[in-house]
């Protein structure tokens, strides 16, 4: 080889070397973009040097470790914000419920000391109104958080299937770029690693480089995300159990779309969003609704126990929103709730959770049926559980359970395997209201007792400390527990979170070192390959200074 084609490949080499540096500075801020360098060897003619590749810096390990940690951090940092807003709300000493509650029975201690009194009256119905509505407001703040948690659960399926859309259309072009070229432009599998990142940050998912080349994505489950160059949608639907819930759904073979188990997602704000909504808005929700059901069945008991300014027997003093039921989409039989309402002689067996229950045999009279909690998996006993076909015929046959008690209208549809969803509390404070507006109604006296009587006011005073929640804690008692439940679960998460984003930008930093653009490193790149470069020039003119001498010499 002449020194004119040793010259010329160092000229080359060193552009190639120059164009990769220049890449590596203009996109230094570029996400996803990894360092290049430019791979240089001998040539293969044993003389002067080319350029065998230009490598992208890329560390398979390091980037999945990250894209798991960042998953994790996403999902902590989404709970985070939303759990935050539960603990600001239950915490607040001025608007929380614990105050109203002491003033509310403060008034029946005022009552009873002055049980005739006009001005003692009217402050029981004002803090009655003012603790009702605290309630009322609690659920619907909640209920509201529920509502944007589910808007929040379609916009973050629209952004993953347009990511996935994305990645699926990427690696068609990887596959054409290498069958075309036989290698992927870099700036493709730059583009298709971040976009992965990307898809973490929204949930956890699994990836199989399939014979190194195509990524296939799917859930943990094993649910398709990408394979290939085909992308799979999932779906944001309505719950077939409870339509005031959104969960996600995919389409099967038949083309149909089947609602996924809520845990089936997790990591990601998509996945914090799941478990916030499970573990803490869902049960914060029924705990409120426990307590506004156990003070006003508590209350209109012991109020009925008593008599008016007029003689009267007391009658309701607060009214409370009904169970919720919700039977199955697909439930095979034909029968259906006609009533739901609070079985008051077991109150205590109320507790701040939702069921499911499911026909086991419907042959028998009457029905045999199996009842589980959706909060912790557990399925009542049969002492627990209470079906009753009062005029043996299947009509108006009742279920008891829990504290509730269910009415079929036609027990001879239902059918094996029908399931229905039960909320005992979960809107029950959204319907906490004071049932009575007349004064003289406060039914302050025992039976008998004249109208100076304070018997039943005391009586009432003394619910305050009764063990009315669950049968085990008073309404203070059970509403103190429930913010220390939710504050401690704010400070597990920010501990974890706190940890996770410790992990996350180590990685980070040992993704940089390996693959991240360092301005100072490549700027004396830039001087090194210049100085190369002008060195193969020189060569080139010393090749041509000895051309001339030669022909000088011959003239």
């Amino acid at each position: 080889m002449s020194i004119f084609s040793i010259g010329l490949s160092g000229l080359n080499a060193a552009q190639n070397a120059l164009s990769t540096t220049s890449n590596n500075i203009s996109n230094v801020f570029t996400p996803g973009y990894n360092r290049e360098v430019a791979i240089l060897g001998e040539s293969t003619s044993g003389s002067g040097v080319q350029v065998n590749d230009i490598q992208r810096q890329f560390d398979r390990y390091v980037a999945d470790q990250l894209n798991a940690a960042t998953s994790e951090s996403s999902a902590l940092e989404t709970y985070r914000n939303q759990v935050e807003q539960i603990d600001s709300l239950l915490a607040d000493r001025e608007a929380g419920l614990a105050p109203l509650m002491q003033g509310f029975f403060s008034s029946l201690e005022d009552l009873a000391s002055a049980p005739a009194d006009p001005a003692a009256r009217q402050g029981v119905l004002g803090s009655a109104d003012t603790l009702s509505a605290q309630f009322r407001s609690f659920d619907g703040y909640l209920r509201d958080m529920q509502g944007g948690v589910n808007g929040q659960i379609r916009d973050e399926v629209t952004q993953i299937n347009n990511t996935t859309e994305q990645l699926a259309g990427i690696n068609r072009e990887i596959s054409l770029a290498r069958a075309r070229d036989g290698e992927a432009p870099n700036g493709l599998l730059n583009q298709r690693d971040q976009l992965v990142h990307e898809l973490n940050e929204r949930l956890d998912v699994r990836l199989d480089v399939q014979d190194g080349k195509a990524y296939n994505i799917s859930l943990p489950n094993g649910q398709p995300l990408v394979g290939g160059s085909q992308s799979f949608e999932l779906q944001a639907i309505d719950s077939p159990d409870d339509p005031q819930r959104t969960v996600l759904g995919y389409r099967n073979s038949g083309g149909d779309v089947v609602p996924m188990e809520e845990d089936a997602v997790t990591g990601g704000s998509l996945g914090g969003l799941m478990s916030f909504r499970s573990e803490t808005l869902d049960k914060t929700q029924n705990q409120i609704g426990q307590m506004a059901v156990s003070l006003a069945t508590a209350f209109n008991a012991q109020h009925a126990e008593g008599v008016d300014l007029d003689g009267e027997a007391g009658g309701d003093f607060f009214e409370i929103g009904q169970p919720r039921t919700y039977a199955a989409a697909d439930n095979p039989g034909g029968a259906a709730i006609t009533d739901a309402s609070f079985d008051t002689e077991n109150i205590d067996r109320l507790r701040a959770s939702d069921y499911t229950v499911k026909v086991t045999d419907s042959e028998s009279n009457p029905p045999v049926f199996e009842v589980r909690r959706r909060d912790t998996g557990q399925v009542l006993g049969a002492d627990e559980v209470t079906s009753n076909d009062p005029n043996n015929d299947g009509s108006d046959a009742t279920l008891s359970f829990g504290g509730v008690t269910l009415t079929f209208d036609d027990a001879g549809k239902l059918a094996e395997h029908d399931s229905f969803e039960v909320q005992p509390v979960r809107s029950a404070a959204g319907g906490l209201e004071t049932a009575i507006s007349d004064l003289d109604r406060i039914a302050a006296a025992s039976v008998s007792g004249g109208s100076g009587n304070n018997e039943n006011a005391l009586a009432m005073q003394d619910l305050q400390d009764a063990s009315l929640v669950g049968g085990s804690a008073s309404l203070s008692g059970a509403y103190g527990a429930m913010v220390s439940d939710v504050g401690n679960r704010t400070n597990v998460v920010q501990v974890n979170l706190e940890a996770r984003q410790g992990l996350t930008e180590q990685l980070e930093a040992s993704r940089q070192s390996e693959s991240g653009v360092n301005l100072d490193e490549e700027a004396a790149n830039l001087i090194r390959y210049q100085q190369y470069y002008q060195a193969n020039a020189k060569v080139i003119e010393t090749g041509k200074t000895m051309i001339d001498t030669i022909l000088g010499l011959r003239a």
